[in-house]
């Protein structure tokens, strides 16, 4: 919310030298956050001139500009080239004189051209940030000003205003308007508050038909509250914005359009409540709020034709929709500049009604924002006698009897405030007197009773709903300085839990590695996760989102893979091409032919019962963790004696050998087949029979299609059935001080039996006096027959109590090789 000052200050008494910093300070005081600081960057002698003569000079490009000769309160006029020829001798216009800055940075200086020195500037709007006019020169004329010449002109036309900005929660509509930020100043600062809302002078009317029609109420409650409409006449629809309300609107964020629009948009900001004006002439008969029919359609102010749909709220004439209810006006019944009669509107919307609409069309609105929050449903009347006030005043109408009024039932609930509940849930004492002098100075009613208080909301806060926002309100109004920072006491026993301990060891191990850790989004397409989410083609279950923030990713992941590619590729792109990440997070399995998410929840002040909690687990998913890894361009780059290395398939094997080791598992790693991998060139990762995930290369074309170099390894590991599968207990080896016996065995053995396979028998075979095993060769060609291959394993052997002889480290070697003879008809190679 962009709040100006002069503004403010018509309804809150503020220090006339005081500065942005401080207003902020106060508002911070009670709790709006602070966002920015707006004006209009006008600087130097920006003064009131007044033409006295011109002469036209045509140019050889064709363009023709005026040598005028400007009256600007100084003993001699000043020669100023000028562009434009929307003036006449005798117009008082703004004229920017050397030194002087405008918005852009755009300084003014006394320059030469077109054979002249121009010495100043006559500004227009949007010189000035006024507008978007460009095309002719500010006449204050036009504005129905006629000021003194030589008189400040940023004085006079707002220029030296200010904006402070705040962003305002969505609980707290009521502050999206000068109304609410006033009441907040002066709560904040102890200066008196004047009500905008008490000033308009409410008079009666009637006669013109309102019929309230919402046969589809959402959840239960009506689409419109209150309804209020007035009949202004003989309206000057082309009369110019007055200079104070076009420089509040500019500061405020809103455009001038014209002076209607202009002044239902000043109302709105003013007294937070939407305010919409119609052409009486183009309105056939009177209104009727509904619900939208099946096939209607409706062309808005923005000239978009929209679709409506059964949940949309109308504002109708007896020719059909005329306006989105809440979110925008039909172009049908627009004020156009020959528009004289006008009929005003000033309503109060359902938010949850007003919001589903506008997030349907994608039509977000300055009035559906408001609507959304919450909108003071008694301010209506108010807001229309202003509206109507203001045309009368600015733009030469008169009041017609003709109107309605449909008035809210506004019946608030009082609220019961124990005497101990604030003190128990903020852990201050607060006296009696702070209690009741706070939530008085928000606007509520309050009422003791025996055992506290009884305490009835204001109209335009909706938000204090139960005794935890009456004690949220009590805390912020006192100061929340009053609120000592006291670092809560863990209680003894408790720590991460074995699960957490483990995936915290794991992302430390792989970060210490080189690794870096990142975080990407669970929300993917459903052609990614069927892709990734399963080995086998053929597509999966997944969870599909309600309400998903883009269609294009509106399912939950089935697996890391997705979020890492995008990742990878966003770096790539960038020309960061060499990448090593990983993520440790939860995937979502749902089991197909089950229904999820299908539980109703309770309401959010009752606990669940018992049966309530299971329905709930139920519906939701298994999340079990995952750790994945991508490997993308070298990872040791090229340098003077260096070749570079490229990442592949071996870094990804190597991060499955570095989570084996962390976790104390076992993972065999054998041939596998995975959709998104390269056929020969990826590993299924086991422990035991289970397959727990696995590693390989991206296929080529995959990684073409996501813009990403051809080589790209990858690895996916079940995280959960990991940890289930670690051991609990550590036992640290001992040290052997003797010397290791090392031999190599070269075994021939069909191409069909996978080297992961064969050594794990030479493992089992060679028995306790082997200490580790690691394949050095794999060779097939000459000298073997066709379908059979030589795998060379590097073996070392070691005694705990001993120096093995090489005998013995012999013995094993062929106790190993006879194993692998009888399980998969090896022979020893000579």
């Amino acid at each position: 919310m962009k709040v100006p000052m002069s503004w403010l200050r018509e309804f809150v008494e503020i220090p006339a030298d005081i500065t942005h910093e401080q207003v902020h300070a106060a508002l911070v005081k009670v709790g709006f956050e602070e966002e920015d600081v707006h004006d209009f960057e006008i600087s130097g002698p920006v003064v009131v001139g007044q033409v006295l003569e011109f002469i036209g000079e045509p140019q050889s490009n064709g363009k023709t500009i005026n040598w005028c000769q400007v009256d600007v309160g100084e003993a001699e006029p000043r020669g100023i080239v000028c562009g434009a020829h929307n003036f006449a001798v005798g117009d008082k216009v703004v004229v920017t004189l050397p030194g002087s800055v405008l918005p852009g940075p755009f300084p003014i200086a006394a320059r030469k051209t077109y054979g002249h020195v121009s010495d100043g500037m006559i500004a227009s709007t949007r010189e000035l940030g006024l507008g978007d006019d460009h095309d002719g020169i500010l006449v204050l004329s036009t504005f129905g000003l006629d000021p003194e010449v030589g008189a400040d002109a940023i004085e006079l036309l707002g220029l030296d205003d200010f904006a402070v900005e705040v962003n305002v929660t969505p609980d707290r509509g009521y502050a999206m308007s000068i109304r609410g930020i006033a009441r907040e100043f002066a709560l904040s600062t102890g200066a008196i508050f004047t009500d905008p809302a008490d000033s308009p002078t409410i008079t009666e009317a009637g006669g013109y038909s309102v019929v309230i029609n919402d046969g589809a109420p959402i959840r239960g409650r009506a689409g419109v509250r209150s309804f209020t409409t007035r009949v202004v006449r003989n309206v000057d629809v082309t009369k110019p914005t007055p200079s104070w309300m076009i420089s509040r609107l500019t500061l405020a964020g809103i455009r001038s359009i014209s002076l209607t629009v202009d002044i239902t948009n000043y109302v709105m900001l003013e007294l937070g409540q939407p305010i919409h004006a119609y052409d009486l002439d183009r309105v056939s008969g009177g209104l009727t709020v509904r619900r939208a029919r099946a096939g209607e359609r409706l062309t808005t102010l923005d000239d978009k034709s929209r679709t409506l749909d059964a949940e949309d709220l109308l504002i109708t004439d007896d020719s059909g929709p005329i306006g989105l209810a809440g979110v925008m006006g039909g172009a049908s019944t627009e004020i156009t500049e020959t528009s004289t009669n006008v009929l005003v509107e000033s309503a109060n919307f359902e938010p949850i009604s007003v919001a589903r609409t506008a997030r349907r069309h994608k039509l977000g609105s300055e009035a559906s924002r408001r609507f959304e929050r919450g909108v003071d449903p008694l301010v209506a009347p108010a807001a229309a006698a202003r509206v109507v006030g203001l045309l009368v005043d600015l733009a030469g109408g008169t009041v017609d009897s003709l109107g309605s009024d449909i008035p809210a039932a506004h019946n608030p609930q009082a609220i019961e405030l124990p005497e101990a509940y604030i003190e128990g849930l903020i852990g201050v004492r607060y006296s009696d007197d702070e209690i009741t002098d706070s939530l008085t100075a928000i606007g509520t009613t309050v009422e003791a009773t025996e055992t506290g208080w009884l305490v009835t909301p204001p109209s335009w806060r909706p938000d204090l709903d139960d005794k935890t926002t009456l004690a949220e309100e009590v805390a912020r109004i006192v100061g929340y300085d009053r609120i000592p920072s006291v670092l809560p006491v863990a209680p003894p026993g408790r720590g991460l839990t074995r699960a957490q301990r483990l995936r915290r060891t794991v992302s430390n191990s792989l970060a210490a590695s080189g690794l870096t850790e990142v975080l990407a989004y669970p929300f993917i397409s459903t052609a990614s996760n069927d892709l990734f989410g399963s080995p086998q083609a053929g597509g999966v279950t997944a969870i599909a989102l309600a309400n998903a923030l883009d269609p294009d990713a509106a399912s939950l992941r089935r697996s890391l893979l997705p979020g890492l590619t995008a990742i990878a590729h966003r770096n790539v792109s960038r020309g960061l091409a060499d990448l090593a990440l990983f993520e440790v997070g939860t995937v979502f399995l749902p089991e197909a032919g089950r229904s999820y998410g299908s539980a109703d929840l309770p309401a959010g002040y009752e606990l669940p019962t018992d049966s309530a909690l299971t329905e709930l687990h139920a519906s939701v998913p298994a999340q079990p963790w995952h750790v994945a890894a991508i490997f993308v361009g070298d990872a040791v780059t090229r340098q003077p004696g260096q070749q570079a290395v490229s990442r592949g398939l071996s870094d990804a094997l190597a991060t499955v050998q570095q989570l084996a080791a962390t976790m104390l598992v076992d993972i065999s790693i054998v041939i596998g087949r995975h959709q998104a991998m390269h056929p020969g060139r990826t590993a299924e990762l086991r422990v035991g029979d289970q397959v727990v995930g696995y590693a390989g290369e991206l296929l080529p074309a995959l990684a073409r299609e996501l813009d990403l170099p051809r080589v790209v390894a990858v690895v996916e590991v079940d995280l959960s059935a990991l940890i289930e599968g670690a051991v609990e207990d550590v036992v640290a080896t001992p040290i052997v001080s003797f010397p290791a016996a090392t031999q190599d065995v070269s075994v021939v053995v069909p191409d069909t039996v996978q080297a992961g396979e064969l050594l794990v028998i030479i493992r089992e075979g060679a028995g306790e006096l082997l200490e580790s095993v690691r394949l050095v060769d794999d060779y097939r060609g000459a000298g073997l027959v066709e379908g059979r291959k030589s795998l060379t394993f590097a073996l070392r052997f070691r005694a705990v109590d001993r120096t093995l002889t090489q005998v013995e480290a012999t013995e094993a070697k062929n106790a190993a090789v006879a194993l692998a003879a009888e399980r998969v008809g090896a022979e020893l190679r000579e």
